[in-house]
């Protein structure tokens, strides 16, 4: 699933339509099939946590066309001339050609809407402070961490409403850095330091080169992350063999979880809530 990083960094390579005027626009999803974006100028690719908000200017105020990704959206962009190979226009939900003939196709995007720019609240008003955001609020993030302090620590910072943009590698990469079980209860934590290390971590993932979601220090195959897709392998640390316990059948709150249980004392998977 993309995580707030991912979308940051997607957002950045969007930047190519601001200041364009659509030119044309499909939006193909029923609740929006009769909306046409034509005539009005990307203004802006913002983003608050794991979603998207591309803002439109037009002679009867801002709009903002909000989407999701959720595990499989995608967005892209061709040159002047070009269009998608042709097995994966039934996958296309927004077709944005600008005034350079630069074209964005949206595949599989989820939570598409299309609002005016002052009612976005109503959309991501629920979210948690996001670190990639310029109105980033640790105290705020801090505060609701530590509303609920029985939480097991993966699962408070799983919650998009507590800290926007962590998905699940990052938690579980941030579980063995604080080195804590990833069911330690999260009132047990330093949630101050835990809170700094997600920002400046999120961050560097997202602006720095070369450093998209390498949580070691190393890009080298396998060695990129601490735990995290490294089931049955040695621990990068101190060599014990990293564990895994599988998500919980439709809960958000239990995904995939890699630990290591000596770098990472504490409850084991056990303390889960919801575990049967």
């Amino acid at each position: 699933m993309p995580e707030g990083d991912s979308v940051y960094v997607l957002a950045r390579r969007l930047d190519v339509l601001v200041g364009q005027e659509v030119v044309r626009s499909d939006l193909r999803v029923p609740a929006l099939a009769t909306r046409d974006l034509a005539g009005r100028t990307v203004l802006e690719q913002a983003t608050h946590g794991k979603h998207l908000l591309t803002r439109f200017g037009g002679p009867d105020g801002g709009v903002t066309l909000h989407s999701h990704l959720r595990m499989d959206g995608s967005w892209t962009v061709t040159r002047p001339g070009r269009r998608l190979p042709a097995h994966l226009m039934p996958d296309v939900r927004v077709v944005l050609e600008v005034g350079s003939g630069a074209t964005a196709w949206g595949l599989h995007l989820h939570d598409l809407a299309l609002v005016a720019t002052t009612a976005e609240t109503d959309l991501v008003g629920h979210l948690g402070p996001d670190p990639l955001r310029p109105d980033w609020d640790p105290d705020e993030a801090v505060r609701r961490l530590a509303a609920d302090p029985s939480a097991p620590l993966v699962s408070a910072l799983l919650d998009q409403t507590h800290l926007a943009g962590l998905g699940n590698l990052w938690v579980n990469e941030l579980a063995f850095l604080t080195g804590h079980s990833p069911w330690t209860p999260v009132g047990e934590v330093d949630l101050d330091r835990l809170v700094r290390l997600a920002a400046r971590a999120l961050r560097h993932s997202a602006t720095a080169p070369g450093a998209y979601q390498v949580t070691t220090g190393s890009s080298r195959h396998r060695e990129n992350h601490w735990v995290s897709g490294r089931n049955r392998r040695p621990c990068l640390r101190c060599g014990t063999t990293v564990r895994m316990v599988p998500e919980l059948p439709d809960d958000p709150a239990n995904r995939r979880t890699w630990w290591c249980p000596s770098c990472q004392p504490g409850p084991g998977p056990e303390a889960r809530r919801g575990s049967p």
